[in-house]
């Protein structure tokens, strides 16, 4: 039978993560085989049928949860993104994705019996697909697996702290916010990798909850026009959280989840941001950066893509609400029932503190002018959905949106995390 977390006393939530979030190694050994076998077919057999100059993989990065280790157990989803040469820039990604994918599908088609694997291809809704959806099943594997692969421009030339010009690129290109974050997938998956396994547990425990809790609120959703925050604002919060709040590597993890709730109630004064891929030196991105942060709340950029704001636009609402009432349950409760204090941790990000800790100690940024950022008291429901517009969604799903839960009027963006 399953342990629900809101019977779970406070103390015990280590334990009931590593009980029942915690990733069983066999599933994860299987996965990483099956992971290896979809990147060797995609770097050996796609385009060998294509006349020179062949079009060539330059690299395939694993994102999504499982590229970053914060799956959950029972979870069998896996993100590629594919880095083509055929792709000179944001817009030929845009022009040529759909080429590129229908490629993908007739090779997968082709070499499936060789390789002994099966393959059900989820039909795509686009003409101009940004994903390539299907389920594998293998010999190898006790369990399907749910792959999304994706192409995308290879924007950034290594994995050092990119050059500003890549990002007055991506501004000059992009229509719509996380339009393109694909290209900055590895950036992601390097901001969370390299937390504490203890982070990534936190990470895992709000993951849960809003499987489990917030998910089920998506019965008050107008279908197609409003969403859930997704849970990669989630993994983003309790990063921020931690950072802000302790910085331990073996904090409360009674504290941490506490600390992100109170986070989300407070989601209308909202505004986190860092600066470790991006920041204010380059005039051009720092007047676009300005903008971003004065928009209305919440506004929480993206580490790796600064035209994502996450959970732009969506029903965060509806994830207060259940927030609020996780706080009275015993989760949220010590052992002589009062109820858990957070971490003092405020919903305004500092520029000191967007230098973020641990994995993003590189060169200092220069002294630059930032924006003063004052809480925004617009109302939600004055704003809400006057022009539905959803949100781009990143993998995960740690993305901007689970694909498993829209209907959208108009494709959205795919923007990794995972």
């Amino acid at each position: 039978m399953a342990v629900d977390l809101y019977q779970t006393p406070a103390r015990k939530l280590d334990k009931f993560i590593f009980d029942n979030l915690q990733p069983d190694c066999t599933f994860l050994r299987q996965a990483g085989q099956a992971i290896d076998t979809i990147c060797e077919f995609l770097k050996t057999n796609c385009f060998v049928d294509q006349p020179t100059p062949r079009t060539k993989v330059l690299k395939i990065i694993k994102g999504g949860s499982l590229g970053k280790g914060t799956s959950l157990k029972g979870t069998s989803d896996a993100d590629l993104v594919v880095f083509l040469s055929c792709f000179k820039g944001y817009d030929d990604q845009e022009r040529n994705r759909a080429e590129i994918i229908r490629e993908i599908q007739r090779m997968l088609k082709k070499c499936q019996q060789q390789k002994q694997f099966d393959v059900i291809f989820e039909t795509s809704q686009w003409s101009n697909p940004r994903v390539l959806s299907f389920q594998l099943h293998s010999k190898m594997l006790n369990e399907s697996i749910d792959f999304d692969v994706l192409p995308a421009y290879n924007a950034l030339s290594s994995s050092a702290k990119p050059d500003p010009q890549v990002y007055e690129d991506l501004i000059v290109s992009y229509s719509r916010g996380g339009e393109f974050s694909t290209c900055f997938t590895e950036l992601q998956r390097d901001f969370v990798v390299d937390r504490y396994t203890k982070v990534k547990s936190l990470i895992r425990l709000v993951k849960h909850w809003y499987k489990q809790y917030v998910c089920p609120h998506k019965k008050y959703l107008s279908k197609g026009k409003e969403f859930l925050p997704p849970q990669y604002a989630l993994e983003l919060l309790s990063i921020y959280a931690w950072e802000r709040g302790s910085k331990n590597r073996g904090f409360d993890m009674a504290k941490g989840f506490r600390t992100v709730l109170e986070l989300i109630q407070q989601y209308k004064q909202l505004c986190v941001y860092w600066t470790v891929n991006y920041n204010f030196a380059d005039e051009e991105l720092a007047q676009f950066l300005h903008r971003q942060l004065q928009k209305t709340r919440p506004v929480i950029l993206d580490p790796a893509d600064p035209t994502g704001i996450v959970g732009e636009g969506c029903r965060w609402d509806l994830m207060a609400k259940e927030a609020e009432k996780c706080c009275a349950q015993q989760c949220c409760v010590d052992f002589y029932g009062v109820p858990v204090e957070p971490w003092d941790v405020p919903p305004v990000q500092t520029h000191e503190g967007s230098r973020g800790f641990e994995i993003h100690t590189g060169a200092q940024e220069p002294q630059v002018s930032v924006p003063q950022l004052e809480p925004a008291y617009i109302s939600y429901q004055a704003r809400a959905f006057q022009q539905p517009r959803e949100p781009a969604y990143t993998s995960g799903y740690t993305g901007y949106q689970d694909r498993a839960f829209q209907q959208p009027e108009e494709q959205p963006s795919f923007c990794t995390v995972l």
